[in-house]
């Protein structure tokens, strides 16, 4: 039997936990939902990771202040407007959603959580999200994960969501999430804009030890682009309805909570990179043989950043010359000597996976780099490999046992015609 059930549900798959999504018009020319809520029928214990940018958009600001006691019990999010670099009117913003949105739900202001994502250097048509709460309110619902998790995309073509399973304490826990991102992602202690509900039992201290443990060897493994956003956040709540002791320690139960969350942030951190502004692959980078871990993921995180290696992927060109160079110049320890390349593909792999599903089948994989020495191979065959959807790079080290891998995608004409009229 498998420790891990994924199930539906997102960010409403939880005991105790809903969600809706609206349109407000945020953005005249927005089709689609544009306003997410999710709402807790209890106070939750929570915490949060945020973007390491020093220009910090003002809800970030605010959701910083708020979530510093450890609790929340709502969630608001727009896309369509960052409110980021609106100074003092853009705050004031902030707090009039959470005042608005306690006073709906019947709750404490401070327990209101505000999050945007969208253009940066606009004020925030705040009165239109107020406007619109009483909707969001009224269609609060198990099923409104739905329309939540379309709410908060901007450039993404896919919605972001996975949820799953798991005993803990002999009770049976939920944990779901929904993220958005698909550019301006380089991430650093924290995510574009992501929601993590759960009903387990564990306090704020070991939420947010669990939270920082597993970001950085998943949703910090992500690069599309190298720009790391002003409102880059992830959010974590935990109300305790599934009835297992609380974790207040480290031990087996944390580590089991640990590890559930870990594959549920390495299901969407492979779900954002597959998803980049203008990609056409999915590009995963595993460092094996290392000396530190910090030392593999450094590595493979500097392989997959590279914007030449993104491009030979686009052309699906077999230069692991571009490889070599970026781990060159990374700054993280390998000795090239003692370095292999290969590239590698599964007949099975898909770009776009369910969750939970394991990309399987026949594997294709060609070795180009053996010690230090170039070899002889077959082009035909790499490039073959290389026009698969879902492509890995395999760089095998003999400097420790250390592991690491990192997610990307390949760097396309349409990334620059999606980025070159953003605003409009």
């Amino acid at each position: 039997m498998e420790k891990f059930s994924f199930v539906e549900g997102g960010v409403a798959a939880a005991e105790g936990f809903k969600a809706s999504g609206v349109l407000n018009k945020i953005k005249e020319s927005r089709t689609t939902y544009d306003t997410a809520l999710i709402f807790s029928d209890c106070v939750c214990n929570a915490a949060g990771v945020f973007t390491q940018n020093r220009v910090k958009a003002e809800c970030v600001k605010f959701t910083k202040k708020q979530i510093a006691d450890g609790k929340a019990q709502a969630v608001i999010m727009n896309s369509g407007n960052a409110n980021a670099c609106t100074g003092e009117q853009g705050y004031k913003n902030a707090e009039k959603e959470a005042l608005a949105v306690a006073e709906k739900l019947g709750i404490q202001k401070e327990n209101v959580l505000v999050c945007s994502t969208g253009v940066i250097g606009q004020q925030l048509p705040v009165q239109k999200i107020l406007d619109g709460l009483d909707k969001s309110v009224s269609l609060l619902s198990k099923t409104g994960n739905v329309e939540a998790r379309q709410a908060i995309m901007t450039t993404d073509t896919k919605y972001k969501e996975v949820a799953l399973k798991v005993k803990i304490g002999g009770k049976t826990v939920t944990m779901g999430t929904m993220a958005k991102g698909s550019g301006m992602i380089h991430i650093n202690l924290g995510t574009m804009l992501s929601v993590v509900t759960t009903d387990c039992s564990i306090s704020a201290a070991m939420l947010e030890k669990a939270l920082k443990l597993s970001v950085a060897g998943t949703y910090n493994c992500v690069s599309i682009d190298g720009d790391t956003s002003t409102n880059d956040t992830l959010l974590i709540l935990a109300n305790g309805k599934a009835g297992n002791a609380e974790i207040t320690e480290e031990g087996e139960d944390f580590d089991t909570f640990l590890e559930a969350l870990n594959t549920l942030n390495t299901q969407m951190a492979k779900k954002i990179a597959a998803d980049g502004e203008g990609a056409s692959r999915l590009v995963t980078c595993n460092v094996t043989g290392a000396d530190t871990v910090e030392n593999a993921r450094g590595l493979a995180k500097a392989v997959i950043c590279s914007n030449l290696v993104k491009a030979t992927f686009f052309g699906a060109d077999a230069n692991w010359g571009r490889i070599l160079d970026a781990m060159g110049y990374s700054g993280f320890n390998f000795t090239p000597e003692k370095t292999s390349v290969s590239f590698l593909s599964r007949k099975a792999s898909k770009r776009y996976f369910e969750a939970g599903k394991q990309n399987g089948g026949e594997e294709s994989s060609i070795k180009v780099f053996d010690h230090g020495v170039p070899l002889d191979f077959d082009e035909d065959l790499a490039k073959k490999i290389l026009t698969e959807e879902a492509v890995e790079i395999l760089v095998e080290l003999e400097d420790g046992n250390a592991c690491g891998t990192a997610w990307g995608c390949d760097l396309t004409y349409d990334y620059v015609k999606i980025n070159g009229d953003y605003r409009t």
